[in-house]
């Protein structure tokens, strides 16, 4: 059976030479010691699209590997055999040179689906369970843009960041029965208080 992996991190993050290191020497190590052969990934991260620019690289290598979309409701993923003729599609609507993003499959949940405005929270909790490794870039000194509570509530608050969730989530499965490895990406090891 293929072991698996997922990504998760900030929507903004500081792509440096040094963490796309990180990221590449992860990756190899879970392709060739662990057995990983399928990559999950969800979106609106930069850090999702850092990792996937770097398993996509990586299939040069090792041509098993797959790359997963995890969709919610209103997200399109492009398959690899479709991406050449929608991006056509794409330049000759909108004159424009527009690249996407390819993948090897689709994952869909019926639960992300009926899920409303928590999709992103459901999904990436799905995509935790479904894995072997979760790979993060979770800052925990991020703090998303406060919010208002409802149109009639003028107080503002400091929700949690999806990633946080998913974070949290993670290391409360690592405790539960599934053995899963969690792993944080946003410093180096030795620095890292986590």
């Amino acid at each position: 059976m293929s072991k698996k992996c997922c990504f998760i991190g900030h929507r903004t993050i500081k792509a440096t030479a040094e963490l796309i290191k990180r990221i590449d020497t992860y990756i190899e190590t879970l392709i060739k010691e662990q057995g990983v052969s399928v990559f999950l990934f969800g979106s609106r991260s930069q850090f999702d699209d850092l990792c996937h620019e770097r398993v996509t690289k990586m299939q040069e290598e090792y041509p098993d590997i797959k790359r997963i979309a995890f969709t919610c409701r209103s997200e399109y993923a492009c398959l690899k055999n479709q991406k050449e003729d929608l991006e056509c599609i794409a330049r000759a609507v909108t004159k424009r040179d527009i690249t996407y993003k390819a993948y090897d499959g689709v994952q869909r949940s019926e639960r992300v689906y009926r899920a409303g405005g928590a999709a992103y929270v459901e999904r990436n909790q799905e995509m935790i369970n479904a894995s072997d490794y979760c790979v993060f870039y979770y800052d925990p000194y991020y703090a998303p843009p406060k919010r208002k509570r409802s149109k009639c509530d003028l107080a503002e608050y400091q929700p949690k960041s999806g990633t946080q969730l998913a974070f949290e989530y993670a290391y409360q499965k690592k405790r539960g029965e599934k053995k899963l490895t969690v792993v944080n990406l946003w410093r180096k090891k030795e620095e890292s208080d986590l």
